[in-house]
């Protein structure tokens, strides 16, 4: 099972994302497939000392999105970009899926446009998945959609229950709506609309659900609007990092802090692994009829070694068919009709 990487995406290039792929095929037993500049693949590969390893294949691209160009222009005058050719490897079925760290908004479109979406869905959406006092919560949808209809939001609970349920292994997943208040009619029309359709529906809906209950482990799935999902997502990672760097200033102040923060060094690692979004590398695209996950611009080495990780799970599970699955036992459960756009 192959993984297509957008080896030239990212806030740093081949550099990071190669070291990262590496460390997927030595650790993990991952078969890769580098897609961008040749030279500058090769040049990375020989600097991580894995020039001719097993499990990696290099395919040429010669365009590169930027982070910050439309997607519609990467769209049609890139068409030999790394992530495109990525995704026309899913495509084609030379790959299982594949991971970027590049231009979100390309990768969805590419990914709408050269692989399409599942039957029943309208819309993909970025799932985040976030750490929990019960272990994790998944958020979407994380930025994809921005201004959804409600039976979009009823579409992305189905998909959140079936990623939850399949690759974090939630036998029955609570899903909640996010909004102004937990109360029934809470909420703008968007919300209240879709709480209808969620209440009518088979899954375990918990109801509406509030912005603490992200983390508090009140439920396993949390559905909103991209733009909601994208700013609650964005002031989650800088409220970490703020906490972070203020837990380790007072650990340093002094010497009596220094010698308590030696003693309680494993705890402290335990921590900073259950809320290291590393971990799980990055974040899933979930309703294309193949397998992509989406990685932070920024992402380390690590990050990229589980997304692979995460792709081929996702791969495995065999969740698309499941998601179609699901869609079609709600239609009949319902009544209600699939794909509206």
């Amino acid at each position: 099972m192959k993984i297509a990487v957008d080896a030239m995406g990212g806030d740093h290039g081949p550099s990071v994302v190669v070291e990262g792929a590496v460390a997927a095929v030595r650790e993990l037993g991952a078969s890769v497939i580098l897609v961008g500049d040749t030279a500058a693949i090769e040049r990375e590969l020989r600097r991580a000392g894995a020039a001719s390893m097993p499990g990696v294949e290099v395919r040429h691209a010669s365009q590169v999105i930027d982070m910050g160009e439309s997607p519609s222009h990467a769209l049609r005058r890139k068409r030999d970009s790394s992530l495109r050719i990525a995704a026309e490897l899913v495509r084609d079925g030379h790959a299982a899926a594949f991971v970027s760290a590049g231009n979100t908004g390309a990768a969805m479109a590419i990914s709408m446009f050269v692989i399409g979406v599942l039957r029943g869905i309208d819309r993909p959406a970025i799932a985040a998945v976030l750490p929990s006092l019960k272990k994790f919560t998944i958020l979407l949808d994380a930025g994809a959609n921005v201004d959804p209809k409600p039976w979009h939001l009823f579409q992305f609970a189905v998909m959140g229950h079936v990623y939850a349920r399949d690759i974090l292994g939630l036998p029955n997943p609570r899903v909640g709506l996010l909004s102004v208040g937990e109360e029934e009619g809470k909420g703008n029309e968007l919300t209240r609309e879709a709480y209808e359709q969620l209440k009518e529906s088979s899954l375990n809906f918990a109801g509406n659900v509030e912005g603490r209950d992200i983390y508090n482990g009140a439920c396993d799935v949390v559905v909103t609007d991209g733009f909601t999902g994208n700013v609650a997502l964005k002031i989650s990672e800088s409220l970490a990092e703020m906490l972070g760097s203020m837990i380790k200033e007072e650990l340093t102040r002094d010497l009596r802090s220094k010698l308590g923060a030696a003693l309680a060094l494993p705890a402290f690692n335990r921590f900073k692994k259950r809320v290291d979004y590393t971990e799980m590398g990055g974040a899933p695209l979930l309703g294309i009829d193949g397998a992509a996950i989406i990685c932070h611009g920024s992402s380390p080495p690590k990050a990229i070694k589980n997304a692979v990780r995460v792709a081929g799970e996702w791969a495995k599970a065999g969740l698309n068919e499941h998601i179609k699955a699901a869609l079609e036992a709600e239609v009949a459960h319902g009544g209600r009709e699939g794909s509206r756009e």
